[in-house]
């Protein structure tokens, strides 16, 4: 089978010059701060799905070390599938940390989110993504580039058919701070076996690899990779503040003109870990 994803380390090249250096202070302009709203509902397969958690913050200055956290705001989500509606109120429980204890998730239900702060309303709807299950996970020993052995990490997990899917698939393994994101299709694949491939060379017997899977929605899946793009997928977080401006499908419904950044997006998620050998 073709790969489908491979994620490979990023090297930082240094360029050692041998000259004075003066340290240049750059004005640079400061937008308004803008809501950034972190709305990514996970049910894992191996719960309830009843906690859930949703964050917000503001953009801040280029030079700030620290990122604003947003206090004072409501915020819940409807499921808009039910007939009787029901409201899932998310309750601040520290510093931008917004969470609900009596979530219900229902697979390909369709959910709104609200978020009310200062005066302007915040609106985004979603379906509630189905996962397959992950089947199995192996390890393997292939020639890098250089010549030496590499460990090449897989896990597989049945693709349905006669349906186009899209899926955010994560890694991380103890040699990185951050997990690493990569967005795969079953435009060729479909109603087929499917893995995640996992390429790191320094892999070795021992290291532990966390692994997961997420059903997404297309637009969700465009908005990832563009978001990786930004980001560099080099190891940084994703989900911290992107150098560039890209919107999600969340609308703020008192003034257009001030969108928020961030995303709402539910689903399953099948996760494991594995011990390199």
């Amino acid at each position: 089978m073709k790969n489908i994803q491979k994620y490979f380390p990023f090297f930082l090249i240094s360029f050692l010059l041998f000259s004075c250096e003066d340290v240049v202070n750059v004005d640079l302009e400061t937008a308004s701060p803008k809501l950034v709203i972190d709305a990514s509902i996970k049910w894992n397969n191996n719960d309830n799905g009843n906690n859930q958690t949703i964050y917000l913050s503001t953009t801040t200055n280029y030079y700030s070390s620290s990122i604003p956290k947003v206090s004072g705001a409501i915020v819940f989500i409807t499921n808009l599938s039910s007939e009787t509606l029901p409201v899932y109120n998310f309750i601040e429980t520290s510093a931008g940390t917004y969470q609900c204890a009596n979530f219900e998730p229902v697979l390909n239900n369709e959910y709104q989110l609200t978020v009310i702060y200062e005066e302007q309303t915040y609106k985004a709807t979603s379906i509630l993504m189905p996962t397959p299950t992950i089947e199995f996970a192996e390890q393997s020993t292939i020639t890098g580039f250089d010549g030496k052995d590499v460990i090449q990490f897989k896990f597989y997990f049945q693709d349905e058919l006669n349906q186009d899917n899209f899926y955010l698939i994560g890694f991380k393994n103890n040699n990185i701070v951050y997990p690493e994101y990569g967005i795969v299709t079953d435009e060729f694949f479909q109603g087929n076996l499917m893995f995640g491939l996992y390429i790191d060379e320094d892999l070795k017997a021992g290291d532990e690899v966390n692994y997961s899977l997420q059903g997404v929605t297309e637009k969700y899946s465009n908005y990832m990779n563009k978001l990786l793009n930004i980001a560099g997928n080099d190891g940084g977080s994703p989900f911290a503040t992107p150098p560039a401006t890209l919107r999600g499908n969340i609308v703020n419904q008192t003034n257009i003109d001030n969108y928020p950044l961030g995303y709402f997006h539910l689903s399953e998620i099948d996760s494991g870990s594995y011990t390199i050998e």
